[in-house]
Order: C-alpha cells, then sequence, then structure tokens
C-alpha cells in the first residue's frame, strides 16, 4: 500500500510594518509576530474602513492576542495588538 501526503502551503510573501501604536500596550514584536504568524481568527472588522482587518492568535506563552492591520499591495501594516478582549472569544472556533 503507498500513501500519498498531499500538502498545499499557503505563503504570502508581504513584508510586516509596524505602527508606533501597535507596541502601546506593550506587547513586544516578537509575540506580536508570534501570534500573527499562527491565527485562530482572521477577517475584516465591520466598520466605515474597507481595509481593517482583525487577527487573533498566540504567543509562544499561550496568550491569546488581538492584532489589527491594514493590507496593502506589498505589506500588511500593524497598527494595533493587545492582549485579546472577551468581546472576542466568539469569533474563535474550538
Amino acid at each position: 500500500m503507498i500513501d500519498i501526503i498531499l500538502v498545499i502551503l499557503y505563503a504570502v510573501n508581504m513584508d510586516i510594518v509596524f505602527k508606533k501604536s501597535a507596541f502601546e500596550h506593550s506587547i513586544t514584536e516578537a509575540r506580536i509576530l508570534q501570534a500573527f504568524d499562527n491565527p485562530r481568527y482572521d477577517g475584516p472588522i465591520e466598520d466605515e474602513s474597507n481595509n481593517r482587518f482583525i487577527r487573533l492568535g498566540f504567543d509562544d506563552s499561550g496568550n491569546l492576542l488581538e492584532m489589527m492591520y491594514n493590507e496593502y499591495k506589498d505589506h500588511i501594516c500593524i497598527f494595533h495588538a493587545m492582549k485579546c478582549r472577551s468581546i472576542f472569544f466568539d469569533l474563535i472556533e474550538y
């Protein structure tokens, strides 16, 4: 019997930049990137803007972070990061 494994890779080769405001809640760049690279939820923020997104992910210490960002043609700009507030818990499927 031959086992066949199909692996689909999704790679986004976009630069990630940070606004100063991303660090206002004392979350380090390393923790933000860890959580951003391991999302549990990612979707648009429903408001008047059409280029704001929220991503929820865990950092390497198991802390759930909320990150908000803008996506452009060649880069992502993270402008907000903090410990996830309870209002966003329902976005994560267990």
